[in-house]
């Protein structure tokens, strides 16, 4: 029987902010209220969804490996893969279930393709999965399965691992790639969203293309894209796009979130 279109679950890139950033104040250039809009979005999330998410495959920009990883544990814990913010960022709590089902799934789903992949029984939830799971489903109702990156970077890597994950979209998964369109930790506070807005500008166009493989080929060579390494030095906040975009295939991709944080442009997409 064919896929029912009403049914297919769209793919996300978002951004996870800026370590457990809603449960702080912060002064300028970001200002007490600077991650509120974002907050808002994530939390706006799942009504926008056709159907509600059987499980959710959550591609953390906090996480590389040198094959692609799943975790496999049934109840995952907390990892706390932040440093120096104050004490209760330390005790939050995201006690969302695994989802071994969905972790056998996607590796048969790669292995189909030719991509090996490996598995951790162990590894709990980085805040690239919890700050931002804590938004969108914050009763932690729906099963959480984290993938890792490969630890080469490689973009046409990431997008053809993506294509292999498409099907996922028909059985009740939701693929989000949790990252950031802007991260440059030196110069994030420095007000000046110049080379982001160039950036941002680029990402929003090739992203958005109405021919998949045409954005995919932006995508892939994305480091030619105006001030690109001012706004990513390094690229593992931008990969989970590519995973994301990948598993659209010829869906179209649209921005659902754009804001000036901490005067940086920071953007999210939805492929549908």
């Amino acid at each position: 029987m064919p896929a029912d279109p009403a049914h297919r679950l769209p793919t996300l890139f978002i951004s996870h902010g800026g370590g457990p950033c809603f449960w702080m104040s912060f002064s300028e250039p970001f200002g007490p209220h600077a991650w509120e809009g974002l907050a808002a979005y994530l939390r706006g999330v799942p009504p926008s969804l056709p159907m509600r998410p059987r499980a959710i495959l959550m591609v953390s920009a906090h996480w590389e490996a040198s094959r692609p990883t799943v975790t496999t544990n049934a109840r995952p814990g907390m990892l706390f893969d932040y440093y120096g913010f104050p004490p209760h960022t330390y005790e939050l709590n995201y006690p969302a279930p695994g989802s071994p089902a969905l972790a056998t799934r996607v590796r048969e789903l790669l292995a189909a393709d030719g991509v090996a992949s490996d598995e951790d029984p162990e590894r709990g939830f980085d805040h690239g999965v919890f700050v931002p799971m804590l938004m969108i489903d914050p009763d932690a109702d729906i099963p959480v399965v984290a993938l890792s990156l490969r630890q080469d970077l490689d973009p046409a890597a990431h997008l053809a691992i993506g294509r292999a994950l498409s099907p996922l979209r028909d059985e009740g998964v939701l693929i989000i790639g949790s990252g950031n369109s802007f991260h440059n930790l030196r110069t994030f506070g420095d007000g000046d969203g110049e080379a982001s807005l160039a950036f941002d500008a680029w990402l929003t166009e090739a992203a958005t293309h109405p021919d998949s493989e045409s954005r995919d080929r932006q995508l892939a060579n994305w480091a030619a894209a105006p001030m690109a390494r001012a706004c990513h030095p390094r690229e593992e906040h931008l990969i989970p796009l590519m995973v994301a975009a990948g598993a659209a295939t010829d869906g179209r991709g649209r921005r659902v979130f754009s804001e000036r944080i901490g005067g940086k442009q920071i953007s999210g997409f939805q492929f549908d």
